[in-house]
């Protein structure tokens, strides 16, 4: 079950460890391949690692074949031929903060205010802001760095890190941020006004209060326009967008692929999920080695022992991978043609509903089995990479009485937003009645939760002038 909810990178991950932990199991296809031999048999007891094993008493027959080099493989035909890893290299970016510091070392600064620049520089986190009041930045210095100032000081050394670039990193707010950006642009008659705006109106630009600007500002609806369109290209997060950021940015390997072919449905597993996996020869040569031996010792016992305990846990691992990849495949196998008609087409409103459940009774598994499997698994489609429990989702009735999906509705929904005037952009109650006309009587406070969950924000917030 462990194994079951590993992604791709996770699993391999995994199988490094058991690998490093038991040398009786070794990766990588034999010179030939074989049958199933007498090891690989279906009566085989669990070894117990707490169990006294008494070395006359193990069949070491149960160890041995006739074949020189077994092969345990656990391949299928119905896994992607695509094993490659195809990586590019990548390069060796500065990072973010020590970029901060070259900048610094262009100022003229005494050491001491060297100092204090460098601990303002590290308390910039990753979006570019000092999160941490000038009084506790000055107690911090004094008790951990033993560097002693004072408050005005930190301001001055702060005035200096707000010429680094990005523009705008080291502020501590918002406000502040796209502030000191419109203060490093070319200043024009928007660029000056959209300043004046965030410094002396900003909560009434936050909250969209247009007619009030224009009234405050006595201008005409065009002039605001151009002074909003300056704000709206700044950087909110000056520090996010850093090539050289350590922010890890993780790359999604899917689990799985499916692929058109004569429009049919073709699913195939990440090769990277099917390892070639055996049992070490160098232990089948030591088994052979005790049995062939007239006079056991008990040093041979012992290593005898100890070779059984490697040899079960590797059936165990084999096996254990095996039962993965063929869950994983049932699963999404059943998934895909559940959802054949959206994985044909890419439409979105086709999607079926389909709970857990749905697919727990085709596969005759149970249900946090299915659970496992989507969660934190990824298919590529001809539609881009999907996570595959976002294909999950609750049934509604529609005016017919008909059967939909939630994600169908939240589609529609999104599609009537995109679609609004965002000069007077539609209120949950207005969506809520727009739904019921094509077929959808949905609830105003329905509504509201679907478009939360789109990260939609509410109609006064999603006005443009």
């Amino acid at each position: 079950m462990k194994l079951i909810q590993l992604p791709t990178q996770a699993f391999e991950q995994r199988l490094l460890e058991e690998m490093n932990e038991n040398p009786a199991l070794e990766t990588g296809k034999e010179e030939e391949e074989y049958e199933k031999d007498e090891y690989d048999n279906d009566e085989y007891d669990d070894y117990d690692d707490s169990e006294s094993i008494d070395a006359d008493d193990i069949n070491i027959d149960e160890y041995l074949s006739d074949d020189d080099t077994p092969d345990y493989k656990t391949q299928a035909n119905n896994y992607s031929d695509d094993d490659e890893s195809r990586e590019s290299p990548l390069a060796a970016p500065i990072s973010f903060h020590q970029d901060l510091i070259n900048q610094l070392n262009t100022f003229i600064l005494d050491d001491h205010e060297r100092e204090i620049a460098e601990f303002l520089v590290g308390s910039i986190d990753d979006m570019g802001y000092i999160r941490r009041s000038i009084p506790d930045i000055v107690d911090d210095m004094a008790f951990t760095q033993g560097i002693y100032t004072d408050e005005n000081m930190v301001e001055r050394m702060l005035q200096v890190i707000h010429q680094l670039e990005p523009s705008g990193v080291g502020a501590r707010d918002l406000q502040e941020c796209l502030l000191l950006q419109l203060k490093h642009k070319t200043p024009t008659d928007s660029v000056e006004l959209a300043a004046d705006i965030i410094e002396n109106q900003f909560d009434a630009f936050t909250k969209k209060h247009y007619d009030k600007l224009i009234q405050k500002y006595n201008i005409s609806n065009e002039q605001l326009k151009k002074a909003i369109h300056e704000i709206e290209k700044l950087n909110p997060k000056p520090g996010g967008g850093f090539t050289g950021n350590n922010k890890v940015t993780e790359n999604v390997v899917p689990d799985f692929a499916i692929r058109i072919i004569d429009n049919e449905l073709e699913l195939s597993l990440n090769g990277r999920n099917a390892p070639s996996l055996h049992v070490s020869k160098d232990y089948q040569e030591m088994m052979q080695t005790y049995k062939d031996s007239r006079d056991k010792s008990n040093s041979q016992k012992e290593a005898v022992q100890f070779i059984k305990q490697k040899l079960d846990s590797a059936k165990w691992f084999i096996d254990a991978i095996k039962q993965r990849q063929e869950t994983l495949f049932v699963t999404m196998n059943a998934i895909m043609h559940y959802q054949e008609e959206y994985f044909l087409d890419g439409d979105e409103t086709k999607l079926k509903p389909m709970i857990l459940k749905d697919i727990a009774d085709i596969v005759g598994l149970d249900i946090s089995t299915v659970s496992r499997v989507a969660n934190s698994k990824y298919v590529e489609t001809p539609y881009g990479t999907k996570l595959i429990k976002e294909f999950f989702s609750e049934a509604m009735k529609n005016d017919q009485g008909e059967d939909v999906s939630t994600l169908e509705i939240k589609k529609i929904l999104q599609n009537i937003i995109e679609e609004e005037d965002k000069k007077k952009p539609l209120p949950d109650d207005q969506l809520a009645e727009l739904l019921k006309d094509k077929g959808y009587p949905i609830a105003r406070r329905t509504i509201a939760k679907y478009r939360e969950q789109l990260d939609i924000p509410v109609a006064r917030m999603r006005k443009k002038i």
